[in-house]
């Protein structure tokens, strides 16, 4: 866990390290944080950065929403078996 929020409420957002010095973060996109099937919905909000950016990314949303969840998983092929949605 990179940063524990309020325990019931704030944005999850889910950082992919690829364990090759590249990052992925997922955010929830605009509207509802599920989806009609009760799953958590995210969009891909970064991709292929080094650990620094992806840290500072965070605590700039951090800056906005205290209550945030930040959790790392690690996974050198993919994304968690997370699907993000695609963004606009």
């Amino acid at each position: 866990m990179l940063h524990a929020g309020h325990d019931d409420a704030g944005a999850v957002f889910v950082v992919i390290n690829h364990l090759d010095g590249t990052h992925t973060l997922l955010g929830p996109p605009p509207g509802s944080a599920y989806d009609d099937a009760g799953d958590r919905r995210f969009e891909t909000r970064a991709q292929g950065l080094a650990w620094p950016d992806i840290n500072a990314r965070i605590q700039s949303l951090r800056n906005t929403d205290s209550d945030l969840w930040a959790v790392e998983v690690e996974d050198k092929t993919g994304l968690a078996g997370l699907s993000p949605e695609a963004r606009d």
